[in-house]
């Protein structure tokens, strides 16, 4: 579309153009950059050549065709359909800061100082984010020392062991905030694998009379993959050497892989309940579940919606819940 933009103002205020937007940007073409600088058009062209000559850019990404009717030169009355290279905002800026007249030098002098209150005015923002966090912090690490000193003070084992929980999570949010979760696992056993089978098996049990007809239909082989990539090893050594960091790349390549139409995630939340039991790993010393039903939707809901770069983190925060036991 067209539209009109002031890029900045001569001393008669009288600078403006008519300009076209696309993907972001504005465009203009060499007549167009000639009349905002007030060059010839030879001298705009040449600096653009330099420009791609000298690779400060890539013309293939600051560079396009854009068609436009203008009148016929032979025939009065008729259009005709012409097509041009227009420039975007990078090439702009660049002619700007190399042409040599009173428009270029204003446009350098507009540019820097806005360049500065960009600088000046983010610096401040980033500053008082900074503080904010701070401040978060000291009140996070205030919870967690009142929740212990509370803790202590609890006669009820039922009240122990719910603040118990509870600063768990805080410190767990603490490291998450610091990137200080547990890297490694603690349990190195020898480790129960279930088969592919076993695995479609407890899925089967999963089917009920409200799910889709496309619950649990696998889209493709996936799903042996995300099974098996938890047993690799490096000759002697295992890929993934403790129970916990198995089980969490389990739930993590389960839950990405999106092996199946739809159930991914309960499947995968499933399939990791089930290679914890097979391991004897499922529930703790008193008999209660090593991770809560709320805690595994919510890390299985987490690991779904999080992006590749940010597997890591996320698996770390698996493996720092089982260790926790949270």
């Amino acid at each position: 579309m067209e539209s009109k933009i002031e890029i900045y103002k001569t001393s008669d205020n009288q600078t403006e153009l008519k300009v076209q937007f696309d993907a972001d940007t504005v465009w203009l073409n060499r007549a167009q950059i000639a009349e905002l600088f007030d060059r010839d058009r030879t001298v705009i062209t040449k600096h653009i050549a330099n420009l791609f000559k000298e690779k400060e850019l890539d013309k293939n990404v600051v560079c396009a065709i854009f068609a436009h009717t203008s009148p016929h030169g032979a025939i009065k009355g008729k259009e005709q359909l012409n097509e041009a290279e227009y420039y975007n905002l990078d090439v702009i800026i660049s002619v700007g800061y190399r042409v040599k007249s009173q428009r270029g030098t204003q446009f350098r002098q507009w540019a820097t100082q806005r360049l500065k209150d960009y600088l000046i005015t983010g610096y401040a923002i980033n500053e008082k984010r900074l503080a904010q966090k701070q401040q978060e912090v000291e009140y996070l690490k205030t919870g967690i020392r009142i929740l212990n000193r509370v803790i202590a003070e609890q006669s009820t084992a039922e009240e122990f062991e719910m603040l118990r929980i509870f600063a768990k999570g805080l410190e767990l949010l603490d490291d998450y905030d610091h990137e200080t979760l547990d890297l490694k696992g603690i349990t190195q056993t020898e480790t129960i694998f279930p088969t592919y089978d076993e695995y479609m098996a407890l899925i089967k049990t999963m089917y009920s009379e409200f799910e889709s007809d496309v619950f649990a239909k696998p889209k493709d082989d996936s799903f042996h993959s995300s099974i098996n990539q938890i047993k690799q090893s490096f000759g002697n050594t295992e890929l993934y050497p403790t129970l916990e960091e198995k089980a969490a790349n389990l739930l993590y390549f389960i839950t990405k892989n999106h092996s199946f139409v739809d159930g991914n995630k309960r499947i995968a939340a499933a399939c990791f309940i089930y290679f914890m039991q097979k391991n004897n790993a499922l529930l703790k010393s008193n008999g209660l579940p090593i991770i809560e039903n709320a805690t595994l939707a919510a890390l299985t809901l987490f690991i779904a919606t999080s992006k590749t770069d940010e597997s890591e983190i996320v698996k770390q925060l698996v493996i720092s819940v089982l260790n926790r036991n949270l």
